[in-house]
């Protein structure tokens, strides 16, 4: 088991809960980061290879995202180390034994992520009484549905159009993850005007510079398929994608997908983090001194947990999308321009500032 006290400051995780039922099979993680501001949301994430590190450093990546919202909640996560394609029966029954696992838990609400929707969300509301990102049926705002998280990066890049030199109006964009958050933040752009030439899911990679067709691909995606599906494309695995030519990459699936053994492939002049953590540190370095940039995740991808707040105190879709317009706009011009402050010599196009 991996060793907690490495991962611990003098923010967190003020608590880290390992999880297991034999009777169902559950091994799970929860870390609750920080709750100085209030009881904390963070997503449930499921897959086979989640860990106790990834675990932590998304839950630091809440605390900060949460705070830097101005929103009344710490920051946490939880992984459920399973596969989530398996049987519709087998995930409720596992995903409701998790839920009654948190029931004493009263400082976590739940919400969801990779893996789990709000489908799942509805589960652990039934079980326990909390959780966000709740089906519009019973009351809530859906998260993936509504593409929340994809209109916030959308907002970031509006902003960052005067930082990184890049105008949505015909630039050229790739996704890596073409999912929840990944399909809607092309759809928003792309009603910008910006054109989708390269997307990627867990089976493989597509590219055409002509420009890709959103609805179909969203239609392949609602049948279960894969982005490779699409017929007329050029297709490549999915690690190639790092280095398609073009002027926004935003990569919004797994952690760390941009590291220091393929930073140098990256030939986008702006990155819009739309998963937590996908850049590590060493490469935004490497980023930075090749003058690209990198508009950062407790700031670009915030409009899903934005909206959960929003539902959790009573709010509406309306509520949610005007609260994150205002919120990430303002944020992301903030960190931008601080750090623009700190690289007085960088250049006002395709300079990373953070």
């Amino acid at each position: 088991m991996e060793d907690i006290f490495h991962h611990r400051d003098d923010i967190g995780p003020s608590k880290v809960v390992h999880i297991f039922d034999p009777r169902v099979g559950l091994k799970a993680i929860v870390v609750v980061d920080n709750v100085a501001a209030g009881p904390a949301i963070g997503g449930t994430r499921m897959a086979v290879d989640v860990s106790l590190s990834e675990c932590v450093s998304l839950a630091r990546a809440m605390t900060l995202k949460n705070a830097a919202a101005g929103l009344p909640h710490g920051g946490a996560k939880s992984v459920i180390l399973a596969d989530p394609k398996m049987p519709l029966a087998n995930k409720e029954t596992l995903i409701r034994a998790f839920a009654r696992s948190l029931r004493d838990l009263t400082e976590y609400i739940p919400g969801p992520d990779m893996g789990t929707d709000e489908t799942a969300m509805a589960w652990i509301k039934d079980e326990i009484g909390r959780a966000a990102g709740l089906p519009a049926e019973i009351g809530g705002i859906p998260l993936d549905e509504i593409g929340s998280t994809g209109f916030g990066l959308a907002i970031a890049a509006e902003v960052a159009e005067e930082f990184s030199g890049v105008k949505i109006k015909g630039a050229r964009v790739a996704v890596q993850g073409f999912g929840a958050v990944g399909r809607h933040a092309a759809h928003f752009l792309a009603a910008k005007g910006a054109i989708l030439v390269a997307a990627s899911d867990s089976r493989g990679a597509i590219a055409d510079p002509r420009g890709l067709d959103i609805d179909k691909l969203c239609a392949l995606k609602r049948e279960h398929k894969s982005v490779i599906d699409l017929m007329g494309v050029k297709r490549m695995e999915g690690d190639e994608l790092v280095g398609i030519d073009c002027d926004i990459w935003i990569p919004a699936a797994r952690p760390d997908v941009i590291h220091a053994g393929n930073v140098d492939r990256v030939r986008a002049k702006l990155v819009l983090q739309g998963a937590n953590i996908p850049v590590t540190a060493d490469a935004e370095i490497s980023l930075h001194k090749r003058g690209i940039l990198t508009v950062p995740d407790f700031v670009a991808n915030a409009g899903g947990v934005i909206t959960a707040a929003v539902e959790y105190h009573g709010g509406t879709e309306k509520d949610a999308f005007d609260t994150i317009a205002q919120k990430i706009a303002r944020n992301v011009r903030i960190v931008l321009n601080e750090a623009k402050k700190k690289t007085p010599h960088a250049s006002r196009r395709g300079r990373r500032y953070r």
